[in-house]
């Protein structure tokens, strides 16, 4: 797999710290494990039989985010994946149990916590859990024009704007090759957000300090061990 083009990268949170890359094309996916910083050798494998009811539909994925302990009759500690994607022309959510490595739930998303972002889900490509201090319930997603979303889970607000207005400015020479992007939860105060672009390149973003702290970088199997491999 040399060349990286329609693929969507997900953080998760529950056990030991991963980024799973779903690859469209060939409906197949890799983990990258962040501890070992490799892909493990029987990766990518086949979907099938592996993502429990969502199997169907890994084709039609869109973007995906990692929480944890929030949403409907959340406990202490639950991690889920937002896997958001269409069923047929509906936008859609799947609830996926990151600690059971199941589904939990299927939404419309027009009937979830999501419904404020669906007037942009056709031009949603990336979301994350922003988590800044004092702003536990804010989410960020990158739109395919220049713009991004704020969404305020608690406060119910959702606002647009271009990037380097506010914040995401680092981003704006390179607003027409993202592709995905995934979160690596170093810690609290210092997160990075991996942005994922066009020719095999992408991005790590300071999430706390609103700056580039590298890239663009070509992927190689120095810094993303296993991760082209066909």
């Amino acid at each position: 797999m040399s060349n990286l083009n329609n693929f969507v990268a997900i953080d998760w949170r529950s056990g030991p710290d991963r980024i799973y890359f779903f690859f469209k094309d060939t409906d197949t996916y890799s983990r990258f494990d962040i501890g070992d910083n490799s892909v493990s050798k029987n990766y990518p494998a086949s979907t099938s039989g592996s993502w429990d009811t969502f199997d169907p539909y890994t084709k039609d994925l869109r973007f995906g985010l990692t929480t944890t302990s929030f949403g409907w009759n959340a406990g202490s500690d639950e991690d889920i994946a937002w896997l958001f994607f269409y069923q047929g022309t509906t936008p859609m959510v799947c609830k996926y149990d990151q600690d059971n490595d199941k589904v939990a739930a299927f939404y419309k998303v027009a009937d979830s916590i999501w419904k404020p972002i669906l007037p942009y889900f056709d031009k949603i490509i990336a979301g994350t859990w922003f988590q800044l201090t004092g702003h536990p319930f804010l989410f960020r997603f990158i739109l395919d024009d220049g713009h991004y979303l704020s969404f305020n889970y608690k406060a119910k607000t959702l606002t647009r704007n271009r990037f380097g207005e506010y914040q995401l400015g680092a981003l704006k020479p390179y607003k027409d090759r993202i592709i995905t992007a995934a979160q690596n939860d170093r810690t609290f105060a210092d997160s990075y957000w991996y942005i994922f672009l066009t020719n095999n390149q992408y991005l790590t973003y300071n999430i706390q300090s609103d700056r580039l702290v590298s890239g663009p970088t070509t992927i190689n199997d120095d810094n993303w061990p296993g991760l082209l491999r066909g």
